[in-house]
């Protein structure tokens, strides 16, 4: 089969090259794919000097695919500048990702999808209405973010794996790409730039420290309670809450991170009450974390709605937790920017 660029280490491309009994250099393979890849120039006419002729017509030629997601539709919200984009692979599969404005000007993130639609069927996400199609390969979610890259207005210096889709649930796929977007040949961001979301997965959270990779893990919980937390995610939710936290508690040992954050995406009138601090206070007692709280961004109209003063609220009741709270803000809810909300647009 031809290697697609955008999936494979230099070492893995060098073998193939071999295999086609042609001998490559290292230092020739890592220099192609650098103009390839991370500069995504259409020849190696600035790669290495002294690579082999038939090196270059090998890795420029049919032989290889190095082409990227299409771009169906971008939308921005002009009000907080996040732009959603809808993708599509050559079978035809849709999928999303947005581009993020960071706090330093001229300065973003890539939100990327780990597959199309989501098999966790979690009742507030608009992605999990979709069901899932299928899982993305690592070239997709690498070429995802090299599109948007490229057209971004300023530097794009970050990844978090938080669009549709569980990533943890398309593990190897997804660290494959992590490793790639923070390969000095792929995308030649930071590791710790790049951060990976679960709603509880616990044997890959398990993996996931056991492995210990140089990304961010965040784990979203949604709620303390363990009967509404398997209401909430029927998947996720069948996982104990209390081995989840046993395996957060392992995760956050190993972690380089130092504080384990933690998500929380509010539902108004759901996972906000008193009910729900006390079961946090209790067991996340003694976890050095930060916890992360964000209205949730659906636009169906009994989706949740959470005002200010709710969130003002629910944060002055989580000091309890004598950790730092961080209030995050939901962009795009205007312009159809939560996950899933542009493809269930298209869909209906």
């Amino acid at each position: 089969m031809r290697p697609h660029l955008l999936g494979v280490f230099p070492e893995e491309l060098q073998a193939w090259v071999a295999e086609q009994g042609v001998s490559a250099r290292p230092e020739h393979v890592r220099s192609a794919m650098a103009q390839l890849v991370r500069d995504a120039k259409p020849d190696l006419s600035g790669a290495k000097r002294g690579m082999p002729r038939r090196v270059a017509e090998l890795l420029t030629g049919d032989a290889v695919r190095r082409d990227r997601p299409e771009i169906v539709e971008r939308v921005e919200d002009p009000f907080d500048r996040f732009v959603k984009y809808l993708l599509r692979s050559p079978d035809g599969a849709t999928w999303e990702a947005v581009r993020i404005p960071l706090a330093k000007p001229d300065t973003f993130s890539v939100c990327l999808s780990s597959q199309v639609g989501c098999a966790m069927g979690c009742t507030f996400c608009a992605t999990g209405r979709l069901g899932l199609t299928r899982n993305l390969e690592a070239w997709e979610m690498v070429g995802a973010f090299l599109a948007i890259r490229d057209e971004a207005p300023g530097r794009v210096t970050g990844a978090v794996f938080q669009g549709q889709g569980e990533p943890l649930h398309n593990y190897d796929a997804v660290l494959r790409a992590a490793r790639i977007l923070s390969h000095p040949c792929g995308g030649s961001i930071s590791g710790k730039a790049i951060t990976i979301s679960t709603v509880g997965l616990v044997p890959q959270i398990r993996r996931y420290a056991a492995e210990g990779h140089p990304f961010r893990l965040i784990v979203s919980l949604t709620s303390a309670v363990p009967e509404r937390r398997r209401e909430l995610l029927p998947i996720a939710g069948r996982f104990d809450i209390d081995d989840l936290l046993a395996a957060v508690r392992e995760y956050a040992e190993v972690s380089p991170f130092g504080r384990q954050t933690i998500a929380w995406v509010v539902l108004g009138g759901v996972n906000d009450g008193d009910d729900e601090v006390a079961a946090l206070a209790e067991k996340l007692a003694g976890l050095r974390m930060r916890f992360n709280v964000i209205p949730v961004n659906d636009a169906r109209p009994d989706g949740y709605a959470v005002s200010d003063e709710q969130m003002s609220d629910l944060v002055d009741r989580l000091q309890v937790l004598e950790s730092p709270i961080v209030r995050r803000y939901s962009g795009g809810k205007g312009r159809h920017a939560a996950c899933g909300m542009l493809a269930n647009e298209r869909s209906g």
